[in-house]
């Protein structure tokens, strides 16, 4: 204790003086003991070190408590954050606001002794060390034998004995001392390939089948028995093969005679395959030049013909029927999807199925090249008909097709054999309703191929190409909006909406436009599932086709059953241009070369090209380009690079027709390159 003249100068500061008397209080209450001359000295040099601005409080006021409660909430952390909700079409305010504030960091070099680096560093510390112990005890020891053989020298000198086994003996210890002892490595644990002893069963004895023995204990009877399974499939194979030694060894000479017949006949066929295949490129180059030879005047027409009479005409074109492409085997299907090959540009795909549901068969894949028209190059079939396909742009081989029972496959053109290299099925979650439309994407983030699907099942469906299997994932499951109808214990039910048709944006990866049987375009996007970006009233019937324009990012192209074909913006949900053709439209397509012609096709048996830089209002070619008035066109596709276009019908047939010059013409004054889809 301090005297009152030597107190310290410093003052102690108002609070810790408050609880230094409210804690005496507190003591002399509690012991109930007589304050002495010790204590009266404490409380008034306690009494001169009070600041004069101390406030003097009661006792009641010395004895409450405050309490302070520390949070981890940053002061400075913003209270006020919004973020836009897609699927509610607000703004919505985040209440969880990242309270974290870094005040120092710095990256050590420090390493765990548990991990696999710290175990390694700590087994070279103790090699290093054994080493040098190791060492240090052979010099030790080999200065304490060189003294010792002076004195064996004097002591021994008299009797000289031979002792080869001993000298052998004395030599192998000197070289044992001299090399340094190496101690045992130490075996680190595989972490990710280990397995406790505990945990491996015991491997019993083989059975003897004559003598039952007692069964194994019950913790490891399922293993035994599965042993004991795979024990008696050996068994079996091998009286198996013991059966065919046996009659085989009891074949008489004739049935082995008729053996070696079997075998050189089959060796024969094969040799004759293998002399088949080593001519296959030589006469595939020769049935091309006997079909030029034959179809001369049309490839003349191809090369060289441009009609003279567009001149007098007053703007308006025509089509030139070139080649007819047609197969016996797809004789009474119809021509269900066309697409070209984007790297050889006269090869096109042809699938073929049937859109009348009552008449379903199977369904062909073919491969045509205007450089042989008489037979295709490729030709795949299938159990259901194809209802769509489309070609890889990096790998032309590549070539993807859905079935009307919903399933999705892949055909490789560098195999030789007809099945699909993939193909879907329900346990890979294919769709329930016929597919009317799949198309490629741009490859994942792990660089795996992946192409996109509709059905009338009302979903979107990506499929992943893995190594061995297709992965599926839903993007859109389409919902009717305002339907929806409140069932049995307050349950909502949706109406499912089919899509017919989409087609992907070209420049904005993750917008595209899905058609629907009642009529309706969603514009949606891969990344919200459960609300699309927009929705346009299109058609009073189902949407056939949907198609962006390859030059202008907001326009795009639909046409429908019910007659029309509409040109819209998107960002407009009125059309901007309608087209009624007086007939069911099947299918309509953009021309490469310029972004105001397009070509459409209708069930009359008419193909129809305009050129909204020509005519706004009516197209500027209506030909009939099939003979029976029966006969449906399907679809169309224009050539990339060559002007022509092709038509396929409901008879399974397709054609070729070459655009005139008033059809094909440039825009004025710009230089338009092909740039593919």
């Amino acid at each position: 204790m301090f005297p009152a003249s030597k107190m310290p100068n410093k003052q102690p500061p108002r609070k810790q003086s408050i609880n230094i008397g409210r804690g005496a209080r507190k003591r002399d209450e509690d012991s109930g003991t007589e304050v002495g001359e010790g204590a009266d000295e404490w409380a008034q040099s306690k009494a001169t070190v009070r600041p004069p601005d101390q406030l003097e409080l009661t006792d009641a006021e010395l004895k409450e408590e405050f309490t302070r409660i520390l949070t981890a909430n940053n002061p400075h952390a913003p209270q006020n954050i919004v973020r836009y909700s897609f699927k509610e079409g607000t703004y919505k305010f985040i209440g969880i606001v990242n309270q974290m504030a870094v005040h120092f960091s710095h990256v050590g070099n420090l390493i765990p002794r548990d991990s696999d680096e710290g175990r390694r560093q700590h087994y070279r510390d103790k090699l290093a060390a054994g080493s040098q112990e190791s060492t240090k005890v052979a010099i030790s020891e080999t200065e304490i034998l060189e003294e010792e053989e002076p004195k064996e020298a004097e002591t021994e000198a008299g009797s000289q004995t031979d002792m080869p086994a001993a000298e052998a003996a004395e030599k192998v210890t000197e070289e044992e001392l001299m090399t340094p002892k190496q101690p045992k490595e130490q075996k680190l644990t595989n972490q990710f390939n280990f397995s406790e002893r505990a945990s491996q069963t015991i491997n019993n004895p083989l059975r003897d089948r004559e003598c039952q023995m007692e069964p194994p204990p019950r913790t490891n009877f399922s293993a035994t028995a599965n042993q004991w399974e795979i024990y008696d499939a050996y068994v079996e194979e091998l009286e198996k093969q013991e059966k065919t030694k046996e009659k085989e060894k009891a074949k008489t000479p004739v049935a082995k005679k008729v053996g070696k017949i079997a075998m050189r006949k089959m060796a024969s066929i094969e040799s004759q395959s293998d002399d088949i295949t080593k001519v296959t490129q030589a006469a595939k180059i020769m049935e091309r030049m006997v079909n030029q030879n034959t179809f001369d005047d049309i490839a003349q027409d191809f090369k060289y013909y441009e009609d003279a009479a567009d001149e007098y005409r007053d703007q308006e074109g025509t089509l030139l029927p070139l080649w007819k492409f047609q197969n016996d085997k797809a004789k009474h299907l119809a021509v269900t999807a066309l697409c070209w090959n984007p790297k050889y540009k006269d090869l096109f795909a042809v699938g073929h199925g049937s859109y009348d549901f009552m008449k379903q068969s199977r369904g062909m894949l073919l491969f045509y090249s205007m450089k042989n028209p008489s037979f295709p190059e490729y030709s795949f079939s299938s159990e259901s008909g194809i209802m769509c396909l489309d070609i890889h742009v990096d790998h032309p081989y590549l070539v993807v097709v859905g079935h009307y029972d919903g399933n999705v496959a892949i055909y490789n053109l560098k195999k030789p054999h007809s099945q699909p290299s993939f193909r879907s099925s329900a346990k890979s979650g294919k769709h329930t309703d016929p597919v009317w439309q799949v198309r490629w994407q741009k490859d994942d983030m792990d660089n795996n191929l992946n192409f996109f699907s509709v059905s009338s099942d009302g979903r979107i469906v990506s499929w992943t190409l893995l190594k061995s299997e297709l992965v599926h994932t839903d993007v859109i499951k389409l919902k009717v909006e305002g339907s929806t109808t409140d069932g049995l214990n307050g349950l909502q039910l949706h109406t499912v909406g089919c899509g017919t048709a989409f087609d992907f944006h070209k420049e904005i990866d993750y917008m595209f436009l899905v058609g629907t049987e009642e009529g309706k375009i969603y514009k949606c996007s891969k990344s919200y599932s459960s609300k699309f970006l927009d929705t346009y009233d299109a058609h009073n019937m189902a949407v056939d086709a949907v198609s962006w324009n390859p030059y202008h990012s907001k326009v795009f192209m639909s046409c429908s059953s019910d007659w029309t074909v509409k040109i819209w913006d998107h960002t407009i949900k009125t059309p901007m241009f309608i087209y009624d053709l007086n007939s069911a439209v099947g299918d309509v397509a953009w021309a490469p070369y310029s972004s105001t012609v397009f070509a459409a096709v209708t069930t009359n048996g008419k193909a129809h090209v305009f050129d909204l830089s020509i005519n706004k209002y009516e197209a500027i070619c209506n030909q009939p380009v099939v003979a029976k008035k029966k006969n449906k066109i399907t679809h169309v596709q224009f050539n990339p690079v060559y002007p022509i276009i092709i038509v396929g019908d409901d008879r399974g047939h397709v054609t070729c027709l070459k655009l005139s010059p008033n059809l094909r013409k440039m825009p004025k004054g710009v230089r338009v390159l092909y740039r593919p889809r």
